[in-house]
C-alpha cells in the first residue's frame, strides 16, 4: 500500500506558497482537473473485485504509476505542473509528494481556489479515469468495469464533493459500454445532486458507436431528463492524428481550438439536440475563437449552398412553427463555450451570445491560469461590458450548472 500523499519537506520542484491575489471578479471555473489520491478505491469496490481495482505501485526508476487490468497508467509532469518550478516541468512521471498538494487533496485544493479568487470549480478526472473515465469502461471485465466506475462516483461525491459542497460542482462519470447501465449511473449521480457528466467528445475514436448511430440517445435522454450537463472535454477521445515524426506535445496543444470545433460540428450534425431539445452541452478547453467562425459557416450552408437544411423538425423548444430547425440556432440554443481568455478573440462575444460563454483556470494542468487568474481575466475582459464580465466570469455557469453564488459578487 503507498501511504497517504505529502509534499517532501524542502522539495525544490515546487516553488513557495503564493499570496492570495487580490479579486476583482466571482469566478466559477468549469474546466478543472483533480488527481486520483492513492487510496481513491479502498473500501468502495465489492470484496470479490476488491483486489482488482486501480491501484499506485512504484517502479524501479522511483516512480508512481497506476495499474489497472493489466496495464500501466503515468500522472505525466504536464498534468499536474500547478506551483511547480518551470524548468522541472517534463514529461516525466510524476510522485504524488512533487504535486502540489492542491492537485490530490481537497482540503489543499479549497486553499489553492481561495488563492486565485476562485468562488466553485467543476472538476474532470485525470490520467487513471480518462478525461470521460473510459479506462475503466474499457476493462476486460464488464462487472469490474462498471464497479470501478461506480466506486469513483462515490469517491468523488463522499470525499471531493461533500466536504465543501458549495465550493466543487459534482461531475460524474459513467459506463460507457452499456448505454442502459451508463444511462442508470447518470441518473444515480442526478438524484444525489451532480450536475455534470463528462462524455468522450468524439467516441468512434476510442471504439465506440458514433454520436450519429443511436447508441449515444439513452445517455442524452438521461441527461436531459435530469438536467445533467454534458461536458465534453478536449481529448478525451485522444489527441488528433499528426506525423509521428512532429512535436507531438506542441502540435496537440496547438489544435485544441480546431480539435472543439470537429468535435462540436459532429454532436451538432448528430441531431442530438434535435431530439432532445433541452439537453445542454459544454465544450471544455477548447476557446471560443473558432465559435462565431462555426456560426458564420453553418449560415452559409443553410441559405447560400444549401447543404445545410434538413437537421431537424420544429420543436416546442423555441423554434418557430413553418421551418426546419437552423443549424445556427440549435448551437446557441444547446451548448456553450469555455474559455481561458482569448484575447484576440473575445470581441466575437456578441456573435456567440453572451449567455454561453464561461471562464476556465485549468488548475492544475500547464494551460492554467493558477495563480493568476484574476489578473489574466483584469487584462482579456477588462474593456468588455460590467454586465458581460459578470455573465463570463460567474453568471453563465451558475444558471448552467444549478450553482449558488456566494451572498456577494464581483464586479
Amino acid at each position: 500500500m503507498v501511504p497517504a500523499p505529502r509534499t517532501r519537506a524542502g522539495s525544490d520542484l515546487l516553488l513557495p506558497d503564493p499570496e492570495p491575489r487580490p479579486v476583482h471578479a466571482t469566478v466559477i471555473s468549469v474546466d478543472d482537473h483533480l488527481v486520483e489520491p492513492p487510496d481513491l478505491f479502498d473500501g468502495r469496490l465489492p470484496s470479490h473485485l476488491a483486489d482488482l481495482a486501480p491501484r499506485v505501485v512504484e517502479t524501479r526508476r522511483g516512480h508512481q504509476v497506476w495499474e489497472f487490468d493489466g496495464k500501466r497508467f503515468t500522472q505525466v509532469g504536464v498534468n499536474a505542473v500547478a506551483g511547480r518550478r518551470p524548468e522541472h516541468v517534463t514529461l516525466e512521471p510524476t510522485r504524488f509528494e512533487d504535486m502540489r498538494p492542491g492537485c490530490w487533496n481537497i482540503d489543499a485544493r479549497v486553499r489553492d481556489m481561495d488563492i486565485n479568487g476562485v468562488w466553485a470549480s467543476l472538476n474532470f478526472p485525470s490520467q487513471i479515469t480518462g478525461f470521460c473515465g473510459r479506462v475503466y469502461s474499457e476493462a476486460s471485465d464488464p462487472e469490474l468495469g462498471m464497479a470501478v466506475t461506480r466506486a469513483f462516483n462515490d469517491w468523488l461525491y463522499e470525499a471531493w464533493w461533500q466536504p465543501y459542497p458549495e465550493r466543487i460542482i459534482p461531475c460524474g462519470i459513467t459506463y460507457l459500454a452499456d448505454p442502459e447501465v451508463g444511462a442508470e449511473e447518470i441518473r444515480r449521480n442526478a438524484e444525489r445532486g451532480f450536475r455534470s457528466v463528462t462524455l468522450p467528445e468524439r467516441p468512434h475514436r476510442i471504439g465506440l458507436p458514433s454520436i450519429f448511430s443511436g447508441y449515444w440517445d439513452p445517455y442524452v435522454a438521461a441527461c436531459e431528463e435530469t438536467t445533467t450537463v454534458i461536458s465534453l472535454h478536449v481529448g478525451s477521445s485522444g489527441m488528433p492524428d499528426m506525423p509521428d515524426d512532429g512535436p507531438l506535445v506542441q502540435l496537440g496543444a496547438t489544435l485544441f481550438g480546431q480539435m472543439s470545433l470537429t468535435a462540436c460540428a459532429e454532436w451538432l450534425w448528430s441531431g442530438l439536440a434535435v431530439r432532445f431539445p433541452a439537453v445542454k452541452i459544454a465544450m471544455s478547453e477548447g476557446g471560443v475563437g473558432w465559435v462565431a467562425m462555426l456560426l458564420d459557416r453553418l449560415e452559409n450552408i443553410v441559405d447560400r449552398s444549401g447543404y445545410g437544411r434538413g437537421l431537424g423538425t420544429p420543436t416546442a423548444a423555441g423554434v418557430p412553427a413553418g421551418r426546419a430547425v437552423r443549424p445556427a440556432d440549435v448551437l446557441r440554443r444547446n451548448f456553450w463555450f469555455c474559455t481561458i481568455d482569448d484575447p484576440s478573440t473575445i470581441d466575437t462575444l456578441g456573435a456567440i451570445g453572451a449567455d454561453h460563454v464561461m471562464v476556465e483556470v485549468d488548475y492544475p494542468h500547464g494551460d492554467s491560469t493558477w495563480p493568476d487568474t484574476q489578473e489574466v481575466i483584469r487584462r482579456a475582459w477588462g474593456h468588455l461590458p460590467v454586465d458581460d464580465v459578470r455573465r463570463l466570469t460567474h453568471q453563465n455557469a451558475s444558471r448552467l450548472f444549478r450553482w449558488p453564488l456566494p451572498p456577494v459578487c464581483l464586479p
